[in-house]
């Protein structure tokens, strides 16, 4: 039997989802279907059809995604990935990623992203590491913060999250181009904030939001829930942090400072901080911090010259790089990078190689989350030119690390 892809209807889109929620375990309740049907973009997204049945989905979001220097690149967010447990092993995700990589490239994105549950499925397709998420379990019983001056002239206020969302989403696109990976959100997507269902809780409270105020503007806000338990010497509740954000350092400690000394908990909870957290550099003692970390972004250059040339550069440089992209071959070959942290230029060259690396590790090391060199001593990235990975590594190099604050 033949499998067909086929675009999505937008009359075919619970049953198309029904096959995503079964890939990932049933676990979606309406409230979730309810969200994710509302901001799916039918024409970007492929069914698989054996006969009359939906065994396989891909879709993507039209992103634009901050890289370094600050500009907004548009970037397909890669979603809805699955296929049905009878259909594996029959060539019938290659064909979808083969369609939606050549729909982007069609649409001139020059960039896909994605997050993955299954990490190892998709480096065969181009796509690479390119920041992580830090977790922390903070035992604020015996964990101090050193905070700023200033924290006790940051007014606090506690709102409802629907009341709260304008002035929460007004701070996050402040600080969008200021930090790689961030994701400009579309009309709809600020509202994934509020997907609180109880079934989903297990057993801490309904979300609540934080308002930081400084002379009457917002400047930082936080939202978490609070999971009630009782040991035996007494209260020992965990306060989980979904969203922190702030506009600066006092703002945000004030905020960490709230979270610490809410009543009758002993722990703070995160589970998607940036690699760079300053909260990691306020706390009395990192190693009570229960500080982990796992894959966060991943991305894939879908036009090598378009995607290196829309990110700046820490440093000057000018260098040959050989290509390898056996999956989207129009990028296999030989770029020639000058860049500085003005702009850049990359434009296909006959000149010698000075590094060779696949479309991988160029996904790794974009956003500036992965050292070149880092990559060169797992043998995955190989230096032609003496000095050449020095100068590459140190330009490709980010001031913040990047990080996606949700998935999608």
């Amino acid at each position: 039997m033949t499998v067909e892809l086929r675009d999505l209807e937008p009359e075919q889109w619970e049953s198309w989802f029904d096959g995503i929620d079964r890939a990932f375990g049933g676990s979606f309740v309406d409230e979730q279907r309810a969200y994710w049907k509302a901001v799916n973009e039918p024409e970007r997204s492929i069914a698989a059809w054996d006969g009359d049945a939906i065994v396989g989905s891909a879709s993507a979001f039209s992103f634009r995604l901050s890289v370094p220097g600050g500009a907004l690149v548009p970037a397909a967010g890669v979603t809805c990935v699955s296929v049905r447990p009878t259909h594996r092993r029959r060539g019938v995700l290659t064909s979808m990623m083969r369609r939606q990589l050549d729909d982007v490239r069609e649409r001139g994105e020059a960039l896909a992203v994605l997050t993955a549950s299954e990490p190892v499925i998709y480096g065969r397709f181009g796509y690479g590491v390119a920041s992580e998420e830090v977790g922390v379990e903070i035992d604020t019983t015996r964990v101090r913060l050193a905070l700023p001056d200033g924290v006790d002239g940051v007014r606090l206020r506690l709102v409802g999250l629907e009341e709260g969302l304008e002035a929460c989403e007004a701070v996050y696109g402040q600080l969008v181009t200021g930090r790689p990976g961030l994701l400009a959100r579309r009309p709809g997507w600020e509202r994934h904030a509020l997907v609180d269902p109880p079934a989903t809780r297990r057993g801490a409270s309904e979300r609540q939001c934080v308002l930081a105020e400084v002379d009457g503007e917002v400047r930082g806000y936080a939202r978490y829930a609070v999971k009630p338990e009782w040991g035996p010497r007494g209260p020992d509740g965990t306060v989980i942090v979904r969203d922190l954000d702030a506009l600066d350092p006092v703002v945000r400690a004030a905020l960490w400072r709230y979270l610490f000394g809410i009543d009758l908990t002993s722990k703070v909870v995160a589970s998607n901080r940036p690699a760079d957290d300053p909260v990691l550099h306020l706390v009395s003692d990192v190693g009570r911090c229960g500080v982990g970390t796992q894959e966060g972004l991943f991305a894939r250059l879908v036009n090598v010259g378009a995607a290196l040339e829309a990110r700046t550069y820490a440093s000057a440089v000018d260098v040959v790089l050989e290509v390898a992209d056996s999956f989207c071959p129009w990028n296999e070959g030989r770029w020639r990078l000058s860049g500085d942290p003005k702009g850049a230029v990359c434009v296909r060259t006959a000149d010698p190689a000075d590094l060779a690396l696949s479309v991988r590790e160029l996904g790794s090391a974009y956003l500036g989350g992965f050292s070149l060199s880092a990559l060169a001593r797992a043998g995955r990235v190989r230096e032609l030119r003496g000095g050449a990975l020095a100068e590459a590594a140190v330009a490709f190099r980010s001031d913040l690390a990047p990080w996606l604050p949700h998935g999608f």
